[in-house]
């Protein structure tokens, strides 16, 4: 009886921490704050960062960085964190598995 109570606790804590994965990925998109497809170094957080304030990629990257040493050990927590939770930006309409029509190796 005890095994099968661990068994839907851990069920139910794992839909709930899909649903909230889901609901931030969401609330991240309203607010326009996804990793772009383009323009983007290793997950594109710094350069989702930047387009949501208005900066270009790599002014944002060198704030990101003067930032978050103030902190030691912080770029280590915060840039994962975010790469999990700031969700990738949709396809552009007309492109296939991330490639615009049209635009084949030249």
């Amino acid at each position: 009886m005890l095994e099968e109570f661990q068994r839907i606790n851990t069920h139910d804590l794992t839909e709930r921490s899909r649903h909230t994965v889901t609901d931030i990925h969401d609330s991240f998109s309203r607010q326009g704050l996804v990793r772009p497809r383009d323009g983007r170094v290793l997950a594109g957080v710094c350069a989702g960062l930047g387009r949501r304030f208005g900066l270009d990629p790599w002014p944002a990257r060198l704030l990101f960085v003067l930032v978050l040493m103030v902190l030691p050990g912080s770029q280590l927590i915060v840039y994962p964190i975010l790469w999990i939770l700031m969700p990738l930006e949709a396809p552009a309409p007309g492109s296939v598995a991330g490639y615009q029509q049209g635009s084949a190796a030249r």
